[in-house]
């Protein structure tokens, strides 16, 4: 490849047309040769990506924008990103879909039809809700959420909304996105998304906890409860009463390095864990442990029983109203955070 062609890849994001490429100085059967050895992958029709790029970039966001970028570099004016592809341009986290498409959205009135990996909507929009990512131009983040809701269902458009407002999008922007929304299809499970939203779920797995937990009808569900030990303080994930319930993912114990979060040692993580629950329990706390499979299938419904049951003992052994000494720590500690 000639060092125009180089620069225009990394410009790109890894990302070249064919036309492009010809014009770069390839010949045909130079494109033809890089695709045949794997120097370069096809991502779609005529858009191809370097594949060191293809092969560094992850599941949930890196490979959707790429894929998201080669549909775009092929469409005409006019289009804006929207919906899951708006989505991974402002970094929220999302459910991941069964079948991952590219979506975009056109002015007009509500209609879609999919070809060719992308799904083109047509719906108005107002132009205040158009912005700038990067190089792309996307749907603002509460017009998106909502809009994953009607798309996906309640369970996808919780854990956008919850995202969205994470990310710094208020309450009152996502009812504003769905204000013009009364009657179009989907809607239903959008509101519902955006009613029981909480910017404290720190991921999606907290976001589908508190789900879980307000199924069971304990009482409110509160996120991010900070605890204050004589060793440290302590943010933990969820809380009803005197009960917490924390949110473990593999992720915590997979090196950084190989994907995950984890800065140090199994070992050292899973030490630091046992530490920390123990101290928690001293300040007349019960714990409990929710993991991602207990979202899905029949586990879902041992899941119900084992909490219940875990949070009856914590009932029993301290009352079914939090303590007010906890109370009185975790307001302190609350306006300590937000000066």
């Amino acid at each position: 490849m000639t060092p125009e062609l180089r620069a225009l890849l990394s410009a790109e994001g890894g990302l070249v047309t064919r036309q492009d490429a010809l014009d770069g100085g390839l010949t045909p059967s130079a494109i033809t040769g890089l695709l045949r050895s794997g120097v370069w992958l096809p991502v779609r029709r005529g858009v191809y990506v370097d594949a060191t790029v293809w092969e560094a970039a992850d599941e949930d966001r890196g490979r959707p924008r790429l894929r998201t970028r080669a549909a775009v570099s092929t469409m005409r004016r006019g289009w804006v990103l929207s919906h899951d592809s708006a989505a991974h341009e402002w970094g929220m986290a999302l459910l991941r879909w069964d079948e991952p498409l590219v979506h975009v959205t056109r002015p007009g009135y509500s209609s879609a039809w999919t070809r060719y990996g992308v799904k083109h909507h047509y719906a108005r929009f107002a132009p205040r809700q158009v912005c700038q990512v990067e190089d792309v131009r996307v749907l603002d983040r509460a017009r998106v959420a909502v809009d994953i809701g009607r798309e996906h269902g309640f369970r996808h458009g919780l854990v956008a909304c919850d995202s969205a407002r994470r990310l710094g999008t208020s309450l009152d922007e996502l009812y504003s996105a769905l204000s013009p929304m009364d009657h179009w299809p989907g809607v239903r499970a959008a509101r519902e998304a955006v009613d029981r939203s909480d910017p404290g779920a720190q991921s999606p797995a907290e976001t589908l906890a508190r789900e879980l937990l307000a199924e069971l009808g304990l009482g409110t569900v509160e996120t991010q409860f900070p605890v204050r030990t004589p060793r440290a303080t302590f943010w933990c994930d969820l809380r009803i009463g005197n009960h917490v319930f924390e949110v473990d993912g593999r992720v915590k114990y997979v090196p950084t390095d190989l994907g995950g979060l984890a800065d140090r040692s199994a070992h050292d993580v899973v030490w630091e864990e046992k530490q920390r629950e123990r101290l928690i329990a001293a300040e007349g706390l019960g714990v409990s442990r929710i993991f991602w499979s207990d979202f899905w299938g029949s586990a879902r419904a041992e899941a119900h029983a084992r909490l219940r049951q875990e949070f009856a003992v914590t009932c029993d052994r301290f009352g079914r109203t939090l303590s007010p000494r906890l109370a009185a720590n975790a307001a302190a500690l609350r306006q300590t955070r937000s000066a």
